[in-house]
């Protein structure tokens, strides 16, 4: 049987680094993960992760990582533009985190779609807490890296995802618990997808056009 060979859409977050895990798990080989960053190439554009902590778990996981700057205007140029490069090396595949955002997944498919290959969406429909306890379970660690100050304070930077964080998150009522609405972003240091932990330290927490920012570097 032929290998499906595919990249991962990865933001260095908890949805991808999951999707990633079970699209593995069911023979899927992932054979790069592509970074999209700010156009001046610091910051990954989803999360606000620095490029370098974005290549650190790269090479923690044991994958290689495509990255290409990009503005929000020319994203979708960029994106398509590597996955015609990457069909040149035989990827038939792109596997993405999403949840339930109909238009991410239009997007998605329609963007796999012009390009000629198959997308895969491993945690398409399910429910949110029993992703995020999928993902503790598993052993998946990770920290809080940005917030939206309009739902989740300064406070919560650096916060573990754990089953104290997701009680905590329940109890405020207003927050989708897997972050969906922007609410928080995270940051994956280690797992079942790792060969080794990231090694990392928190340096500040920034705030930016209304977005909390935790500033981590290279340990």
């Amino acid at each position: 049987m032929d290998i499906l060979k595919a990249f991962i859409s990865w933001s260095g977050g908890k949805e991808s680094s999951l999707a990633c895990c079970r699209a593995m798990t069911k023979g899927v080989q992932v054979v790069c993960l592509v970074n999209m960053l700010s156009e001046d190439g610091i910051y990954s554009r989803s999360h606000g992760i620095g490029s370098e902590l974005m290549r650190l778990q790269a090479e923690a996981i044991g994958i290689p990582i495509i990255q290409r700057k990009t503005t929000w205007e020319s994203y979708e140029k960029e994106f398509k533009n590597t996955i015609l490069q990457l069909k040149k090396e035989d990827i038939k595949a792109g596997v993405f985190g999403d949840i339930d955002l109909q238009e991410h997944r239009d997007w998605v498919e329609r963007v796999c779609r012009e390009t000629g290959i198959k997308a895969i969406l491993p945690l398409w429909n399910e429910a949110r807490e029993k992703l995020l306890k999928e993902f503790i379970d598993l052993g998946f660690k990770a920290i809080v890296c940005s917030t939206n100050s309009e739902f989740l304070g300064k406070e919560w930077l650096g916060r573990q995802i754990d089953d104290d964080f997701i009680k905590d998150l329940k109890n405020l009522g207003n927050i989708d618990i897997c972050g969906e609405k922007g609410e928080y972003h995270t940051f994956v240091y280690d797992g079942p997808i790792f060969k080794k932990a990231v090694k990392f330290r928190i340096v500040d927490r920034v705030i930016k056009d209304g977005k909390w920012f935790l500033k981590i570097e290279r340990e």
